[in-house]
């Protein structure tokens, strides 16, 4: 009897998620279809994708070592520059490293930064402005008043300081980003589920028998996960650009692992005579922050339903 109960309850909560993944299924031919009209969205959609099959396929796709180099290959310039050579397309580095090398294996630095920095503070906040805002009263004071105070420090500022505090590393990075991010989904959520929980579908569940938790995960929650969604993907840029500089700042990702920012740092005293050394990981910085901002803009415009009233 009890293992029955707890199936039923489970299939309760499950239901409505399944439900809409299969109306989400259905419609991602019309998703394709709104994104295909959004040509700045669709090109970042196709250079995001390219990133991430770039870090993935790295050690497939990289024409050389990132992390050993020889001397006497130190600052070969550009395969497009004079003295370049074809076996260094990008060049080298200070160190003799094969700078494309270093750009494609930073890339996995970014994106998984970005990628679990924003998937944990999107689930703490989320989950903590759900109960905050379905039962306000002390919980909603305490967490909101919390919630407040980390919003008072800016946030390269406040993460300069948790990497002061506990030092260098990746493990370090992902916490110091999250004790900070995750306040714009917990506000985002806080308030979306204060509207929600006035709607007549929250009532009818409420008649029905559906306790609060099951009313939050299964009714509440996924009304809410598009506003979430796109607010994720907003947010991973600016993630990426705050681990970039704490790189380069020496308090992130440390060497010989290669991370764009600290790839930024290396070739800051070599800027006349030897540019490639900063500029091109820089640049790979700007594209990939500027894909995921034209793709997060183009999936707001799809799937927030305010935006689609004329």
């Amino acid at each position: 009897m009890d293992t029955e109960g707890k199936t039923t309850a489970y299939q309760q909560i499950l239901y409505p998620f399944k439900l809409r993944f299969q109306l989400w299924g259905r419609s991602g031919l019309s998703f394709l279809g709104e994104l295909s009209r959004q040509p700045s969205a669709l090109l970042g959609g196709v250079m995001v994708l390219l990133f991430v099959l770039m870090a993935i396929f790295a050690p497939q796709v990289s024409p050389g070592d990132a992390m050993r180099g020889h001397l006497r290959e130190q600052l070969i310039p550009p395969v497009w520059e004079e003295g370049g050579n074809p076996e260094f397309l990008l060049g080298t580095d200070v160190q003799g490293r094969d700078l494309l090398s270093r750009i494609i294996h930073g890339a996995r630095i970014s994106l998984w930064v970005g990628i679990l920095a924003v998937g944990i503070s999107a689930s703490i906040g989320t989950a903590l402005g759900a109960v905050s805002g379905y039962y306000r009263g002390w919980v909603d004071t305490i967490i909101s008043r919390f919630a407040d105070l980390l919003m008072a420090f800016p946030f390269l500022i406040f993460a300069i300081g948790m990497m002061a505090f506990l030092g260098p590393g990746f493990t370090n990075l992902l916490l110091a980003l999250t004790l900070k991010c995750w306040v714009v989904f917990f506000r985002l959520a806080r308030g979306a589920v204060m509207a929600e929980k006035t709607q007549e579908y929250v009532e009818a569940a409420k008649v029905v028998g559906q306790s609060n938790p099951v009313i939050i995960i299964s009714e509440i929650l996924p009304n809410i996960f598009h506003s979430i969604l796109v607010l994720a993907t907003l947010n991973m840029g600016s993630l990426i650009i705050t681990e970039a500089s704490l790189s380069f700042l020496g308090l992130g990702i440390q060497p010989p692992t290669p991370a764009w920012g600290s790839m930024v740092a290396d070739g800051r005293d070599y800027l006349v005579t030897s540019w490639w050394i900063a500029t091109l990981p820089g640049l790979a910085i700007l594209a990939l922050v500027l894909s995921i901002n034209l793709f997060g803009e183009g999936l707001r415009d799809i799937l927030d339903p305010r935006l689609k009233v004329e």
